[in-house]
């Protein structure tokens, strides 16, 4: 994450580990728009998102965090916990106590960095566990890369805020066990699922519609944004190394040269296999992927990964409406279009869209921005039991579980954390 807007001295800069990009000067009224979409996040993450978290989802019966909560706030103690939400809470946790420095943060993390360890971690065959049961023994076993994406990202940021290394040690074993059984050593990328033991399964997990894809843009996205968090903290060459691969995937493979979308699912030597435009991934990639360029501080490849990252945002607003909201996808194969509005497009799209104001200090960018919080603010902040919602339908009406397998902290928090990191005081 970089702190980049220093309104002090009215100047846009994107600066931090990645370097500097390039510096704008603040048009009259920036400032002050800034710095109020600075307050209002900031409120939300410690007045709403964080204690509504905390207050709901500690299991004080079986250990770590309830697998679901509907959307009546009822908590099913019985729910599997999935390994995709205890990843995101540590990353929350762990990079909420990194940003506001408040202990509270850190004692959440401290127990879901505690509970995956004990749990999730497979200590024979290596990885991690897609989930646990309710009581912690294992339950399902297979090995998801984009699973273990995140407990790499998670437990590298857990290291980042405490200084513990031994969860840096740990994130480190996760990658070289990717790289020793997920990679695909002949097309490059990695293959998506796995039994326990490591021997490839072909499932649909994440939204595939073909048999003959292999490798999706969903999973490389979550790679490349759990190494770009391992090489921060480690340093390790192999780690850069393998950064940089994952960011010329995406330069070379996935991004559509002719309409800039990602390319949601391929077939192992990179040929699409749907005809998806995924708009909230598109945002999200537009940023992540300028911010892995970044740390690897290679002049030509930030280049070009700026440019890309533009034309993706750009290609992303096809999917903005008039009240700031984000679409879901379209499918060109069937010309539908999903209604439904979901909380992590929307987080997203605040901060795509604020990287891509940094980057060109272009007002439409930032305007764009503060649209999608406004509708966060008008539709998924559930201002009378706390938290957001998960989904809101076309009519505006929310649906869906508040917190699930998929359902998490880590995008509207990370939200929040991005634009205070970037927005300086």
């Amino acid at each position: 994450m970089f702190k980049s807007l220093i309104l002090s001295a009215f100047i846009l800069m994107t600066a931090g580990q990645g370097g500097c990009r390039e510096t704008h000067a603040l048009k009259p009224g920036q400032k002050e728009k800034l710095l109020q979409l600075r307050n209002e996040v900031s409120d939300n993450l410690t007045g709403n998102i964080l204690p509504w978290w905390t207050s709901m989802m500690v299991d004080n019966e079986n250990g770590g965090f309830y697998g679901r909560i509907d959307g009546n706030e009822k908590v099913y103690p019985q729910a599997e916990k999935g390994g995709i939400l205890n990843a995101r809470i540590l990353w929350t946790y762990s990079a909420a106590y990194r940003v506001l420095g408040d202990t509270s943060c850190l004692r959440i993390a401290s127990r879901a960095y505690d509970y995956i360890i004990a749990h999730f971690i497979d200590r024979e065959n290596g990885g991690a566990y897609m989930s646990v049961n309710y009581d912690g023994s294992p339950g399902n076993t297979r090995k998801q890369v984009y699973t273990n994406a995140f407990f790499i990202y998670a437990l590298a940021e857990y290291g980042r805020a405490t200084g513990n290394k031994d969860a840096v040690d740990e994130a480190m074993k996760i990658f070289h066990t990717l790289e020793r059984h997920a990679a695909d050593s002949e097309e490059n990328g990695y293959f998506e699922v796995f039994s326990k033991e490591w021997e490839r399964i072909r499932e649909r997990l994440i939204g595939e519609e073909s048999d003959l894809t292999e490798k999706t843009m969903n999973t490389s996205l979550h790679v490349m944004e759990a190494y770009a968090n391992l090489y921060r903290v480690s340093g390790d060459r192999e780690v850069g190394e393998r950064l940089e691969n994952m960011v010329r995937i995406f330069l070379d493979k996935i991004i559509d040269k002719n309409t800039s979308h990602l390319i949601p699912f391929l077939d192992r030597r990179w040929n699409s296999t749907a005809r998806i435009d995924s708009y909230g991934h598109d945002i999200e990639s537009s940023w992540l992927l300028y911010e892995a360029a970044g740390l690897l501080k290679n002049s030509e490849l930030t280049e070009k990964v700026t440019r890309a990252a533009i034309a993706i945002a750009d290609s992303a607003a096809e999917g903005l409406r008039e009240d700031g909201s984000m679409l879901t996808e379209l499918n060109h194969a069937t010309g539908h279009v999903s209604p439904r509005r979901s909380w992590w497009e929307q987080a997203e799209s605040v901060v795509g869209y604020l990287n891509a104001f940094e980057i060109t200090g272009d007002d439409k960018y930032l305007e764009r921005s503060l649209k999608s919080w406004e509708y966060i603010k008008a539709h998924f902040i559930d201002r009378t039991n706390g938290g957001w919602y998960s989904y809101v339908a076309e009519s505006g009406a929310p649906a869906g579980d508040k917190a699930g397998f998929w359902i998490c902290p880590y995008h509207s928090g990370r939200m929040c954390m991005e634009v205070m990191e970037r927005v300086g005081e």
